[in-house]
């Protein structure tokens, strides 16, 4: 690609200021909590089941407290059509979740124009409960001239809701940098049956099927297209041609114009091998959510459909655009921006998401698709580990599995985590799918936990385990791990139980085990970009990482 893709761990409002330069992205998509007031929990898929083994993902619980005023302040400190509509919330509002909801959104909604290119555009997806707050923000931070479209997504069937008609559909607000500039490449779907065979009822001398198409449109309009025709005086009756009058006369000249026997309107005669198809309208109900049965589905809270991103993209990028999503959670944006051969950027706050899309980006395009991206943010040193490890066990566990491209296991509320802290799948044959099972541990080792591991493999009926750790096993643990055996494969023979530290996964030691493609590698770890490297890159701006 012609430009980097990076992957950033941290606050989207914190990277967007310090590495993103203005007017660097085509187009930004972004799904944020919607202030729901509750804690999402990803649910793992273990072949094609859901299990009850959950992790929670993230805490979408907002309320007004010195944090949400401290933003409330800073917006309001900017001046400007913004920081106005910040006091009408509060005047409004109160000093309530819901401010501090918006506050928390103004800021970044700021940045994120910022970053746009003129002919750039913005997607924000929400759901009705929060749309028209943000519909209002956007206003003033965009201006309300710059309002495209707000496109409705049917998300799932119709419902039964105590007193009200059910809830189903989802809200997608469009806006412009700069209306008229903006990337537009209209969408269409194919005709349906239905559709053809009302439409496309008529044939000419040839056998060519065709329908009759509308000439005029409502307005009266000044110039070639609101002077009369044939005798047909398109301004008094409050319309005007579709196009000039000259064009109508190159079409009536190709025999494209059909002229009523009764002198009324003329019509456009349209064939049906000439359609591209259904233009695709501001209401979507064509494009399913994803189900418990879906491929695609990964367990993560809020994960919206391929197609849904893969429509958004294509309408309002180019290839080799750039696609920022900053709430990317388990990239979906990011995969079908990928694929769609457009460059990207997304921002997420969590490990597991950063590592959720590595893996999810390996297992659909292949494991060099690592070499296509950086991460920012993570850890790259020992010492960068540790930190994390002190401050957020659970994140620096995330960390240390995706390093093996691992998903982290989770637990249920029962039985804990049963000595199992990630997993990760692998197939020898067309069916026979196996696991390797991991432990992560960032204290004190002890013997006794290669012991454990190797009962979990029993338990388990896992072909491989392995310890991730700070310390350097001793060289008693290495001899009880050699001594429990090998998994053999088509591609030869894997130690049973593996240790690795952080240090060798750092300096590159992977995992010892046939991957899918019959390589006896895991999958590679992303380049880590790192300060020095930042500011070098086309992306961003010269106030680059080692800023502070």
């Amino acid at each position: 690609m012609a430009e980097p893709n990076f992957l950033y761990y941290g606050d989207n409002l914190d990277v967007l200021r310090r590495h993103v330069k203005d007017e660097s992205v085509d187009l930004v998509y972004l799904d944020p909590p919607f202030n729901s007031n509750a804690n999402y929990n990803v649910l793992f898929a273990e072949h094609g089941e859901k299990s009850a083994a959950q992790i929670e993902a993230f805490e979408d619980t907002w309320e007004w407290n010195t944090e949400a005023a401290a933003a409330y302040q800073e917006t309001v400190e900017m001046g400007g059509e913004v920081a106005n509509a910040m006091h009408a919330f509060r005047t409004l509002l109160g000093t309530s979740d819901m401010l501090a909801y918006l506050s928390m959104m103004a800021p970044r909604l700021v940045e994120l124009r910022r970053v746009l290119k003129p002919t750039g555009s913005l997607y924000l997806h929400c759901d009705p409960n929060a749309s028209h707050y943000l519909k209002l923000l956007l206003d003033a931070v965009f201006g309300p001239e710059q309002f495209l479209s707000e496109v409705i997504w049917k998300r799932t069937g119709t419902h039964s809701s105590a007193n009200r008609w059910g809830p189903v559909h989802d809200v997608l607000l469009m806006y412009a940098k700069k209306r008229g500039s903006q990337v537009w490449n209209r969408p269409y779907v194919p005709l349906g049956e239905e559709h053809r065979r009302r439409h496309y009822s008529q044939k000419d001398a040839d056998g060519r099927v065709y329908t009759h198409g509308e000439l005029t449109a409502p307005g009266v309009r000044h110039g070639q297209s609101g002077a009369v025709w044939r005798g047909h005086d398109v301004t008094a009756i409050g319309r005007h041609w579709m196009t000039t009058v000259e064009r109508l006369d190159g079409l009536d000249a190709a025999g494209r114009i059909y002229f009523p026997k009764d002198a009324g309107w003329p019509r456009l005669i349209r064939y049906e091998e000439d359609s591209k198809g259904r233009a695709v309208g501001d209401v979507w109900e064509d494009i399913p959510p994803i189900n418990m049965q879906a491929r695609e589905r990964l367990g993560y809270p809020t994960q919206k459909p391929v197609r849904l991103l893969e429509r958004l993209i294509d309408a309002s990028s180019n290839p080799g655009d750039v696609v920022l999503d900053p709430f990317c959670g388990c990239g979906t944006a990011i995969d079908a921006a990928h694929a769609l051969g457009r460059n990207w950027v997304g921002i997420d706050i969590t490990h597991l998401a950063i590592g959720l899309i590595k893996h999810r980006l390996a297992d659909r395009f292949g494991p060099d698709v690592s070499k296509m991206y950086g991460v920012v943010g993570e850890p790259t040193t020992v010492d960068d580990a540790a930190v994390l490890a002190k401050e957020d066990p659970f994140q620096f566990q995330a960390w240390a599995l995706g390093l093996v491209g691992a998903r982290v296991a989770g637990s249920d509320k029962k039985g804990g985590d049963k000595g199992i802290d990630g997993r990760l799948y692998f197939h020898e044959g067309a069916s026979e799918t196996r696991q390797i099972i991991f432990s992560v541990k960032a204290g004190h080792l002890v013997p006794a936990f290669v012991r454990d591991l190797s009962g979990v493999l029993t338990r388990e009926g896992a072909e491989i385990g392995v310890l991730i750790s700070f310390e350097e096993p001793s060289a008693g643990m290495r001899a009880e791990a050699a001594d429990s055996g090998f998994h053999e494969s088509p591609w030869g023979r894997h130690p049973r139980i593996q240790l690795r530290t952080i240090r060798e996964l750092l300096d590159g030691k992977g995992i010892d085990y046939p991957h899918v493609t019959g390589a006896n590698v895991t999958h590679r770890r992303a380049q880590r970009a790192r300060a020095g490297q930042v500011e070098s890159l086309p992306l961003f701006g010269a106030e680059s990482a080692e800023d502070d």
